[in-house]
């Protein structure tokens, strides 16, 4: 009987780390699958809509309530997404100015529906460091912080 019970015991652990491990590696695709997604907006939309000036393509990428708050060219910046919208369509393209612009993702981390992304954005004569809080909304990632200082100075 000890033998019996012995086995019992051992299967169960063995297929309890087996589930674990199962659960794991699909947190963790999920996890790479979030990460793809955010990545591809923010090189298909968010890059290319800041140096287009287009709100058409940056629109649709934020949640309406967003908030902008950090440093530019020393002074505080802090706009709603329809200022900061509005400052975009009103401001030359960084494309149509000629000046150097690059968009680079240094990470990405996601915790199941909220995630954050760490960029460098080089725009004008700026260099912005930034952090973009996303949230997944009905299936979708989008923008419902953005956080930046011009780190130039």
């Amino acid at each position: 009987m000890p033998y019996v019970r012995t086995l019992f015991i051992t299967a169960l652990l063995f297929c309890w780390s087996w589930n674990g491990k199962a659960q794991s590696q699909s947190k963790m695709e999920t996890q790479q699958r979030d990460s793809l997604a955010i990545s591809q907006i923010l090189e298909n939309a968010y890059f290319k809509g800041i140096y287009e000036g287009d709100i058409n393509i940056l629109r649709p990428i934020y949640h309406p309530g967003t908030l902008l708050f950090g440093d530019a060219a020393g002074k505080p910046y802090a706009k709603t997404l329809e200022q900061y919208l509005d400052g975009v369509k009103n401001r030359q393209s960084v494309k149509d100015s000629g000046k150097p612009f690059k968009g680079e993702i240094l990470d990405i981390r996601v915790v199941n529906s909220i995630a954050v992304a760490e960029l460098k954005v080089k725009m004008y004569d700026f260099n912005y460091h930034e952090f973009l809080s996303f949230h997944r909304i009905d299936g979708k990632w989008l923008i419902v912080n953005k956080m930046l200082s011009d780190v130039t100075q």
